[in-house]
């Protein structure tokens, strides 16, 4: 049995998190309307919120409640990540360019990282977490944003 307010219809279509995005991150857990992702990168504190709605590709794709719940959290995690990091900028963009599913970048940004200032994308090969790293870096992230 479905939750209240979360019946789907039959003929709707499943999401699932598109192949690369899987491929390329480390899932941390659900929010309300996002999965929330950790790209495997070590170069930057880089998030990503992918809303779990099929067939998404704009975030003008989704009504406006759902356009609202995806800017709360976005804001929560932005906001998680920039006192976690005590980064100099937060870079945050939907841009879908390679990856056509919806998907929100939220990326800690020091005037020191490699890509400065330019965009993150394609400046550096990415680089593997330390495993101990990343699982501190995970939890502090699940404690500030609530899944945790």
């Amino acid at each position: 049995m479905d939750a209240p307010g979360t019946h789907m219809p039959s003929d709707a279509p499943a999401w699932s998190l598109h192949s690369q995005l899987k491929k390329d991150t480390i899932d941390i857990g659900d929010l309300p309307l996002c999965k929330v992702l950790v790209i495997k990168d070590a170069h930057y504190p880089w998030l990503l919120l992918v809303p779990r709605r099929a067939d998404t590709v704009e975030i003008i794709d989704h009504d406006e409640v759902e356009q609202a719940q995806l800017t709360t959290e976005t804001s929560r995690v932005a906001r998680a990540l920039k006192e976690i990091t005590k980064c100099d900028k937060l870079n945050i963009a939907a841009l879908g360019n390679v990856v056509p599913q919806l998907h929100v970048h939220v990326i800690a940004r020091r005037t020191s990282d490699a890509a400065w200032p330019r965009p993150v994308w394609g400046v550096m090969p990415p680089l593997a977490h330390d495993a101990e790293e990343v699982q501190n870096f995970i939890s502090a992230l699940r404690r500030k944003i609530w899944l945790g």
